[in-house]
């Protein structure tokens, strides 16, 4: 069992202004086979959380502490990060012009794997993810999200957590932008890598519409850069009903 654990964390980012601080000290521990959901209102910090976790430069760690299976993600580079097992589905996925999603796909699994994968395998993998996410084959040949749409690029960022099979995934609002056929699909991709890697996974979301598809076991409610407020699957319910008014003073 893989465990990632945030003790503390505390964040800064520089503005015009001088340093801002984002995370106030945030804990959590997320163990494989959990889903936890991280839901707040807009600027609350959660974004920064993630990516603090996965090793954005903009953001100043300035207190605290993250580890995955005891080993200090903080002192790692971005790729030694994803070699440990991390995982981060951006909310808005970068485009990638002259590196088509074929061999973006096939790099980044031998980076991660130490070896390329053999090649009549790998298609079939590919091929299998595609199909599963609904994706014309065509896509394979373009260059990564190069004018695809935002439904598109989310698929892209599933099939690259159902290929790459890390420990732990940090999904940013995956479900911004998608209409309601897209974010069926989208979640049954991230369940199915839960459920054949054993995935643990941490879901930022505004809204409860995701959560009809991919079941918390636990909701964190994030205001002013810390968690103040942790329950079950109900809690979602609470803050689709009442919002986030009452939080965002504590």
């Amino acid at each position: 069992m893989s465990v990632l654990e945030i003790r503390g964390l505390q964040v800064s980012v520089d503005t015009e202004n001088g340093s801002v601080e984002i995370l106030k000290g945030v804990d959590l521990t997320i163990k494989s086979g959990e889903t936890h959901a991280i839901m707040g209102p807009n600027g609350s910090g959660k974004s920064t959380l993630a990516y603090s976790i996965a090793g954005h430069p903009k953001y100043t760690i300035t207190g605290g502490s993250v580890t995955l299976d005891g080993a200090d993600v903080l002192d790692m580079t971005v790729d030694e990060r994803a070699k440990a097992g991390l995982f981060l589905a951006m909310q808005y996925p970068v485009e990638v012009p002259g590196v088509s999603v074929s061999n973006f796909l096939r790099t980044a699994a031998t980076a991660l794997r130490g070896e390329a994968p053999k090649l009549r395998t790998w298609v079939a993998e590919v091929k299998g993810a595609m199909e599963a996410l609904n994706m014309d084959p065509a896509f394979a040949t373009r260059n990564v999200n190069e004018g695809f749409s935002g439904g598109e690029k989310k698929r892209h960022e599933i099939m690259q957590l159902e290929l790459l099979k890390p420990k732990m995934a940090i999904l940013d609002e995956t479900d911004s932008g998608l209409d309601v056929d897209a974010l069926r699909i989208v979640s049954e991709g991230v369940n199915r890598a839960k459920a054949n890697n054993d995935l643990g996974v941490l879901l930022i979301t505004h809204y409860t519409r995701i959560l009809k598809y991919i079941k918390p076991d636990f909701v964190h409610v994030f205001a002013n850069g810390k968690i103040v407020e942790e329950g079950g699957p109900d809690l979602a319910d609470k803050l689709e009903a009442n919002g986030y008014a009452d939080y965002v003073s504590k």
